[in-house]
């Protein structure tokens, strides 16, 4: 049982403790607020230096950044430049394809009409062989008369009246050759015969100046640009009368030698001449006696005779007349300014001049002194 007591001492009810008022406890928690309060200065003057610090980095990289950021925007400027130019050059060789695209059409669409100009030339001038002008026909000529007289060359296949002076302003020339209502005053008119052969055309140049009615000669000639008229046998005419006929000239003109043909030139409206026209010889002696009709009187008019000059050799005459005399004039002045250059070259000694030297003459005085 004796042993059992301390245990039971163990399990039972304690004193309650008791609490004793412990003098400078205050103290020590002021101590403690005070040394935190310490530390927090101090950590905040610990702080404050890096803030500092923080700013001026803060302003190192705000100078940096604007270098970054301007030669960030130099490099976007430069990017936006460089893709401004790529689409101006995609555009520009864009409208290069597209004329390039163009022209090739226009060239191709030139190229079919000339082609089909070309055609048209060739079928023209076949044409054109196969065509026979007659001239100074009567205002009563038909076409059935025209057939008559040259059928018998070979089978023609059309005939055209032109230079008709039709009736009224309001009325064609095709329309008043059909309906025959030509202007009073018109005396004569032209035609086309157009033949289905070659041949046939060179055959019916026979009736060139044949007196198809009373006053009429008839000028039969090729329609063809290359029939060319022999300007030696040919003689101009200048101050003829506006109302005056082919014949009126032949008349005038038959002395000299055969005629070939007349060509007085006139206006296709009115159908009055214009003042002049062409006689046409057989031979170049007629031409001779012709310019001795020059200053005649022909329908109350003294008329110009003179002789028909190529108009080639005209252009090509003043330049090579004038090249000799430049030529000549050229040599000349070399040679003069060749002469003046080796005169001017040549050393040439001074002249000594052979007047007698003057005698120093003293005054008077001056000689009475020294005596």
């Amino acid at each position: 049982a004796a042993p059992a007591a301390p245990l039971a001492r163990l399990f039972r009810a304690a004193a309650p403790p008791v609490l004793v008022a412990v003098p400078g406890g205050n103290k020590k928690r002021k101590r403690a607020e005070g040394e935190k309060v310490s530390e927090d200065q101090s950590l905040s003057v610990i702080q404050e230096p890096p803030v500092k610090a923080k700013k001026a980095r803060k302003k190192e990289h705000s100078g940096a950044e604007k270098k970054l950021s301007e030669r960030e925007n130099a490099l976007e400027q430069a990017e936006e430049e460089e893709n401004q130019k790529l689409f101006q050059n995609k555009t520009k060789q864009k409208k290069k394809a597209s004329q390039a695209f163009t022209k090739n059409v226009v060239n191709s669409a030139t190229g079919a009409t000339a082609k089909q100009q070309k055609r048209r030339r060739v079928a023209d001038e076949a044409a054109d062989r196969r065509t026979v002008f007659v001239g100074n026909l009567p205002v009563s000529c038909t076409v059935q008369v025209l057939k008559s007289l040259f059928k018998k060359y070979g089978q023609i296949q059309s005939i055209r009246f032109r230079s008709l002076i039709p009736a009224e302003d309001t009325v064609s020339k095709k329309v008043a050759a059909i309906k025959h209502k030509v202007h009073p005053n018109a005396k004569f008119i032209n035609a086309y015969v157009v033949f289905k052969e070659e041949c046939d055309a060179q055959k019916a140049l026979k009736e060139n100046g044949t007196e198809i009615a009373s006053g009429f000669h008839i000028r039969v000639d090729t329609a063809s640009k290359t029939s060319s008229h022999d300007n030696k046998r040919s003689v101009f005419l200048g101050n003829l009368s506006y109302d005056i006929r082919d014949d009126a000239v032949r008349e005038h003109f038959h002395v000299c030698g055969d005629i070939v043909g007349v060509r007085v030139v006139r206006d296709s409206r009115t159908g009055l001449g214009k003042g002049f026209g062409y006689v046409l010889f057989e031979n170049t002696d007629a031409v001779h006696l012709a310019l001795k009709l020059n200053n005649s009187v022909l329908m109350g008019r003294k008329i110009r005779v003179k002789r028909v000059a190529d108009q080639k050799k005209a252009q090509k005459s003043p330049d090579q007349s004038r090249a000799p005399k430049d030529r000549a004039d050229k040599k000349k002045k070399e040679k003069s300014c060749s002469n003046d250059s080796f005169v001017g070259e040549k050393a040439t000694p001074l002249k000594k001049s052979m007047k007698p030297k003057r005698l120093k003459t003293t005054p008077k005085n001056k000689a009475g002194k020294n005596k």
